[in-house]
């Protein structure tokens, strides 16, 4: 009987263990940080909308990776129609609005350009986002814990820790990358015009040298008729 009884206790631990694991990945998978690029052709304007809850917070980080100017015309506004911030011909900005019940809408224009698609990249933090699901829900699934020398509570709290940071060094990635993006097209733009004005500077150099030698010949030639 005791070896029995040792047998049940050890699987009501696994079955413990394993059931964390399981709702701990399950939590792992909502994220509440999301980003995207698309291309703003000349002359053009694009909204999005973000639905938020009351005494949310929203964050919104944008950048122009491409395109002449690399400037655009940004703007948020309120489920009531009121413009929160806007930005006129800047090629980055980070804005944080602490939020009501709505939809907002946040645009991008590029209106005032004529020949120039704009790639942009941006980003969205939401912060204090309620879900449906209770985050404590996961300790009705967890028995036979006390027997474990360590609480499950502190394990979450670690676990929730470390999502947190690894989430935050995402982001920061995901910004960086952006970053990198940019100033490489940048370079590239550069690499073109240099190399389009040398080819234009070396023809007028030919061509210059082409007349000079043309005036300095010339000047000894003889003109003078001879008479036999």
């Amino acid at each position: 009987m005791e070896v029995v009884r040792v047998f049940l206790c050890v699987l009501s631990v696994f079955v413990a263990l394993l059931s964390e694991r399981f709702v701990v990945l399950a939590a792992f998978s909502q994220s509440l940080d999301s980003d995207f690029t698309f291309s703003l052709p000349a002359g053009r304007k694009e909204c999005f909308y973000q639905t938020m809850k009351k005494d949310a917070s929203l964050e919104i980080e944008y950048q122009v990776l491409d395109g002449a100017g690399l400037d655009v015309d940004f703007y948020i506004s309120s489920p009531s129609g009121q413009v929160l911030f806007s930005d006129y011909r800047k090629s980055d900005g980070v804005h944080t609005v602490e939020t009501e019940d709505g939809d907002y809408m946040f645009c991008f224009d590029n209106t005032f350009s004529a020949v120039s698609e704009k790639i942009i990249f941006f980003e969205l933090i939401l912060d204090n986002m309620e879900t449906d699901e209770d985050p404590d829900d996961w300790k009705e699934y967890v028995h036979g814990t006390d027997i474990l020398d360590m609480k499950l509570e502190d394990i979450m709290d670690t676990i929730n820790s470390v999502k947190a940071r690894l989430g935050k060094s995402l982001q920061v990635q995901t910004v960086l990358r952006a970053f990198e993006a940019r100033d490489r097209n940048l370079q590239e733009s550069n690499f073109d015009r240099v190399n389009f004005w040398s080819i234009v500077n070396l023809i007028v150099m030919v061509c210059v040298s082409g007349v000079q030698v043309y005036l300095v010949r010339s000047l000894f030639e003889d003109k003078r008729k001879v008479r036999t």
